[in-house]
Parts: C-alpha cells; sequence; structure tokens
C-alpha cells in the first residue's frame, strides 16, 4: 500500500500565521482531493512527539550494542523510539517536509530526525566502491520551506543556504533522487500575499504531479 509520510518541522506545529505551514496546508487540502480515501498518511511532529538526538545515552547504547551488553531501561527506550522512527520512514514512499529556515539552515529538530533514518545497513550500505542508497526504488520527496530572504538569485544568500544542500544531498545519498522543493521565499523583502500566491500555485502543482503516481500504482 502506497503511504505519504508527513514529516512537519516547524516547531508551533500548527501555526495558522506561518507561510511554510500555510503553503503546506494548502497543498495537503489539494493533495488529499485527488488521492484515494484509502490512501494512507501519516505525520510525525519533530517539536512534540519524542526525536532521541544523539547524545551520551545513544552512544553508550550503541556500543553496548556493538558488544552485545545488556541496555539500560533509558537506553533501550532510546533505541526502540529510534526503530519505531526508522520504521516509520521506510514504510512511506512519498514525503513532504515542512519547515522554516533557521539561519541558512534546517531545525535542529530535523537534524535530530536525519540521524534517526541515516542508518547504516538501514537506508544505506557501505561497498568496495563507496556508499549505496537503500531507498532506491522510486520514492519522492517534497520539501516546503518557507524563508524571510530570496534564495535563487546566484548570490550571496545563494551560497549559504545550507538548508537544501544538506537535504538534497542526503536524501539522495540513500537512494531517494525524486526530489522537489517548494520555496515560500522573500517574506521579509516582498509583498506577503504575492509570496504566498505564488507558492500556492507550485503547491497545487506538485500535488497534481505526486498524485497520480499514486492512483496509477
Amino acid at each position: 500500500m502506497n503511504k505519504t509520510l508527513i514529516i512537519n518541522a516547524h516547531p508551533k506545529v500548527d501555526d495558522t500565521f506561518s507561510v511554510s505551514l500555510q503553503v503546506f496546508n494548502h497543498f495537503l487540502k489539494a493533495y488529499k482531493e485527488l488521492i484515494p480515501d484509502s490512501e494512507a498518511i501519516e505525520q510525525i511532529n519533530l517539536y512534540s512527539d519524542e526525536v532521541p538526538m544523539i547524545d551520551k545515552t545513544l552512544l553508550s547504547a550503541w556500543e553496548k550494542q556493538r558488544i552485545e551488553q545488556e541496555l539500560t531501561n533509558q537506553e533501550q527506550k532510546v533505541t526502540e523510539r529510534m526503530s519505531e522512527i526508522l520504521n516509520q520512514f521506510k514504510s512511506a514512499n512519498t514525503y513532504i517536509i515542512v519547515l522554516p529556515l533557521h539561519n541558512f539552515n534546517i531545525p535542529s529538530k530535523l537534524k535530530d530526525y536525519m540521524d534517526n533514518i541515516l542508518i547504516a545497513r538501514e537506508t544505506f550500505k557501505y561497498t568496495e566502491n563507496g556508499s549505496v542508497g537503500l531507498l532506491n526504488d522510486g520514492r519522492r520527496m517534497l520539501v516546503i520551506q518557507a524563508s524571510g530572504s530570496i534564495y535563487t538569485n546566484n548570490d550571496w544568500y545563494t551560497e549559504v543556504d545550507y538548508s537544501q544542500k544538506y537535504l538534497k544531498s542526503m536524501f539522495n545519498f540513500i537512494g531517494i533522487e525524486d526530489y522537489q522543493i517548494i520555496r515560500a521565499q522573500g517574506t521579509a523583502l516582498l509583498e506577503p500575499n504575492e509570496v504566498l500566491q505564488k507558492a500556492y500555485k507550485e503547491a497545487e502543482e506538485a500535488a497534481l504531479r505526486l498524485a497520480p503516481k499514486l492512483i496509477l500504482s
């Protein structure tokens, strides 16, 4: 069965004033109108759901697992939650990430999330010729990002847009090459409604592009 996983990386989760969330909600409404009622949609909210970070507890658990030692209750809890997040991610074939841009990069909880899914022998493997992505079975990724500045003018801002360099590279790394971004950019420079309307149009086009493949698969 096809499944869409929504990864909400906005700290306010459901803020009605957030530009990125407004664009996401517009996309989701159009998307739901195009897919069957039976289509599975799940959502993880990174700032309200538990998302483990790489800290001393996790590092200790990984070391104990490597040498087959018994974990503490806390270590067991953390590793089980990481497995839940990883399995949820692997079970989907279409992904929607919504995020604001924080100081030219992704929000901190999204980085924590990436550390939960970039796992050797699960989403990629090492070979004699380098690493190989294991999720190379036609999965699709849509990223919806709002930003105060504009990052597509081939200037200094383009150079420091680390968020998209990182996300696209990491998802390509695990085999997801169908990667699209909707940029609601220039919110601090342009008329807000102009930014929204442009992004809404792109969101509707993205819904049309993604939904038919789900229906026909």
